[in-house]
This record gives structure tokens, sequence and C-alpha cells, in this order.
């Protein structure tokens, strides 16, 4: 207990310092949303990274899909590192850093208005992050609710208390540049923690082949009835997998908190340098924590299964039972593991949430007259505010059991995504993008996804799953866009050259980045 306490104790001291000695950076809008857009290549891919991977996916995704797909969720990982990051950052990351800068644009709200010319378009947007961003942020806490009971004697509610507060602290002191460094700092925890642990887990069930072998000898008639399905390639199910993989791998695509972090890319070499950094913290991170969610049901025997073949105490469950029987220093480093993931996540998703509702919403809106300082002061009160609703949902989820809150928390990223990828991407590349197709993109994501609360019962089987229904808001955003486009009217031509003027401009470069005209 004391190496646990000391080892969390040096650890938001750490965090808390690092907010404090950026303080200097976070004093206008530019240096406190962007980090005046100076941000090298491998703090923005930690950041990407960070931000990407929360408690969410260690806990609830990896038990959940390693127990439903065995070992062939770890496609689920990989996926994430080829089209979430790789492929996200050769599409989105340049041409974002560009046309964002060119628009003055600090959050994608502001993006859309100026790119499509609409102030109702951009309200709309903020709106949309809003309503959806905070159910996703009280998500963060799930995960730590079973690690702590299994590592402390302490309560839950002070458990998410503390971190919210001391995330809080650090956001609101630094800014971005304090969220980038500490994302850093808890990537490298990530890192580290998860392959100790796989190997830790792994060890005890005799290593890698034994625990191969023993999974290959598990059956289960209520998912199939294959021998050795749950080692095989693809699982026993892989149309539904590959509904995981595109919901978690192209969401990140359209998630503004996600996007944001192109936003304050220094340079070109950053971005060749960040493209790789992040596909492979993402391969070590999201393909580690999927990997070892697939052996989860080597240990049925510390979970428990009901009659329906589901573990006892839900997926949640899973992956803390896997790791019950590690040496305390291990448990101690799987809760910094889990912390980092968490703050890392919930610091990116609150600062978004906060210059959003303040640059998009508020000023000139509600508040006419809005200066710098105002504008910063204003954000980080919103930041309190956010993370105090975030911590009470939380809190009443676990005490009540209330099932619409985890419903809410389950379709945000695909009314997100869904709403944002498609109209973000073809305007970024397409002239002719107009804002109805992207009013209808909005529009259609997010009344699909809140139809799937309510009246999930009425949708086609296979979208019955919030996330293969998240997935498929992605996909028809991507058809929905260009359709509506070229059946509206074709936006205004002078609007659309000035928004594009900016991938025309010459720079000057140095000779080891680009070859020179000279024969």
């Amino acid at each position: 207990m004391v190496i646990k306490a000391l080892m969390l104790v040096v650890f938001f001291s750490i965090m808390v310092a690092i907010g404090l000695y950026c303080r200097k950076n976070a004093t206008n809008v530019d240096g406190f949303v962007l980090g005046g857009r100076a941000v090298g290549p491998w703090l923005t891919a930690f950041a990407y990274g960070t931000s990407y991977f929360s408690a969410v996916i260690f806990v609830g995704y990896a038990g959940q899909f390693g127990w439903k797909y065995g070992i062939a969720a770890t496609w689920v990982g990989i996926g994430n590192a080829l089209i979430g990051s790789l492929l996200a950052w050769a599409v989105l990351g340049r041409r974002t850093r560009i046309m964002s800068q060119h628009l003055s644009s600090a959050t994608m709200p502001e993006f859309f208005g100026k790119r499509f010319g609409s102030k109702s378009l951009k309200i709309a947007a903020s709106a949309i992050i809003f309503i959806f961003l905070i159910p996703y942020t009280a998500s963060l806490y799930n995960g730590l609710s079973r690690l702590f009971g299994m590592a402390f004697n302490i309560d839950y509610s002070v458990c998410v208390i503390v971190m919210a507060v001391l995330t809080g602290i650090y956001v609101i002191a630094g800014g971005y540049m304090a969220t980038a460094i500490n994302d850093f700092i808890q990537g490298i925890i990530m890192i580290f923690g998860i392959v100790a642990v796989i190997a830790a887990v792994l060890g005890s069930k005799g290593g890698f082949i034994a625990s191969l072998n023993g999974l290959a000898q598990v059956q289960d008639s209520n998912v199939s009835d294959v021998p050795g399905i749950f080692n095989s390639f693809f699982g026993p199910d892989p149309l539904n997998l590959l509904g995981v993989v595109i919901l978690t791998s192209l969401g990140t695509w359209g998630l503004p908190q996600m996007v944001q972090k192109f936003y304050a890319i220094k340079s070109e070499s950053a971005v060749s340098k960040g493209m790789i950094i992040s596909t492979v913290f993402a391969l070590i991170v999201a393909g580690g924590c999927y990997f070892l969610g697939g052996f989860g049901r080597l240990f049925t025997q510390e979970v428990g299964i009901l009659e329906n073949g589901t573990p006892v105490g839900g997926f949640d469950a899973v992956v803390p039972a896997m790791l019950s029987n590690l040496s305390e220093f291990l448990i101690a480093v799987v809760v910094i593991l889990v912390l980092s993931a968490s703050m890392s996540t919930l610091s990116s998703l609150v600062l978004a949430s906060s210059s959003t509702l303040t640059l998009d919403f508020l000023k000139g809106n509600v508040v006419k007259d809005m200066d710098e300082k105002k504008q910063v002061r204003i954000m980080r009160s919103l930041i309190v505010v956010f993370i105090a609703i975030s911590v009470v949902l939380a809190i009443v989820q676990y005490r009540s059991n209330v099932t619409f809150i985890a419903q809410l928390m389950g379709v945000s990223w695909g009314a997100l995504a869904g709403a944002f990828l498609a109209p973000f991407l073809f305007g970024l590349y397409w002239k002719r993008t107009t804002q109805a197709g992207c009013w209808v993109s909005f529009v259609f994501s997010t009344v699909v996804m809140i139809a799937n609360i309510f009246v999930r019962g009425s949708f086609p089987v296979l979208l019955q799953s919030p996330i293969n229904a998240g997935a498929f808001c992605m996909i028809a955003g991507l058809i929905i866009v260009p359709v509506v486009s070229v059946f509206t009217k074709a936006p205004d031509r002078k609007l659309v050259d000035d928004a594009f003027s900016c991938y025309s401009k010459k720079v000057l470069v140095k000779q080891s980045e680009a070859l020179g005209d000279a024969e």
C-alpha cells in the first residue's frame, strides 16, 4: 500500500508542477488552446495517442471485445494504428495545419464557420460537441472504479474527484502546452506499463504459447460451436469485428479533440515524424490492450460466467480479474497506467469543450465584447464547469446504475465522428463542398445515434449495436456530403478560392526537405 500511495503522490506532483511551469505559455487564446502552434512532433504525437486511448479502451473495450472475439480483437488495435493514426496523419495532418492557420481557426466549429461562411453552422457544431463530449468525458472514470476497488480501499467517488481536480489544475494553469507535456510523460508510462502487464499476465498462464493453447480449448456454445474459435485469425464474428475496427479507427478523423492536435503542429518535418511516432505508439498501446483482452476467457475462474456466457459483473470486470493476482508493484503500475490514460484524455476533452463553447458560442453571440484575456478567463472557468458535470454524471451512474447515461456515453463517439468526419475531410480537399452537405451530415448522424438510444429495437439487427450504428453514420456521411453538395447550390467562389489559396502559397524550405528545380 505504501508503494502504491507513494507512486500516486509522485505522479500527481509531477503533473501539477508541469501545469504551473507552463503558465507563461497560456496567457492568450492561441497559447492556451494551441500552444502557440509551436508544438514539436514528439509532444504532438503523444498528445494525439494519449487522447485516443483512455481507461475506456484498457478496461472496457479490451475486456468486452477480447471476450467476444478472442485473440482476433488485436485487429482493433492494428486498425487503430494504421487507420486511426497513420492514415489520419497522412490525410489530415498537413492540410489541417495549413488551412486552420490560414482561416485563423482554433477549433473545429470555427473552421466550419469560416470555411463555409456560415455562423449558424459554427453554432450547430459547437452545440453537438457540447452535448456529446460531456457524457464521453464522464465515461473516462468508469474504468477506474474496479481497478481502485482492487488496489485500494478508497471510495470510488473520492478517486474520481481527486483525479478530476488534479487534472483541472494543470489544464487551467498551463493550457494546451501543459497538456501536451503531461501527455508525453503519461504516454511513456502507458507504453512501459502495457508491455509489463502483458508479460506478467501471460506469464501467469505459462507464457504466450501456453496461453494460446489454453484459449484454443475454450468453448462457448452461446457464441460458436467451432473448436478453437477464440484463438483463430478473425474470431467468431468477423462482420461485427469490422464494425468495431471502423468506429474506433475512422472515428478519430472526426473527433474535435483529436483533429485539434493537428492545428498545433510546428513544422513540415514535425508532421512526418509525428505520423511515425503516433503509429508506433498506437501499435504498442492499442494493440497491446486488445491483445491482452483477447486472453480474458482464460480467467473465467477469477471473473465467473453467467448462464448466457457473459462474465459476472459485466465486461468491465474482465481486465481487473486478469490483473488481480499480480504483484503489488505491478498493480500500482496498472493504476498509474489507467490514471495516465484517463487524465490525458480528460484534459484533451475539457480543453476542447471549453474552447469550443467560448470561441464558437459565447464570443460574439452571448458576450459581444470579449478581449483575449476575457476569453482565456472564461475558458478556464468552463473547464471547472465541464469537469464538475462529468464528475457528477460519473458518480450518479456508479451509485444508481442509470443506464441512460451509459447508453449516451456509448453513442457519443459515433455521433461526433459521424457528424463531423465527412464535412471536415471534404472541406479540406474539395472546393465544391456545400453548407447543405454539412447540415445533412450533422442532422443525419445525431438523429440516428440519438434514436439508437431510445428506439434501438426498431433498428436492423446489425445496427442495433451503438458501435455498428456509429460506423454506419461515418460511412454514410462520406456518401451524403458529396451527393448533397452536387445537387445543391455551389458555394461562393471567392470564399472558396480564398480558403484554398493557402495551399498554393510558395514557401522556401531547406534542401534536405525538398529538391530544388535546378538541374
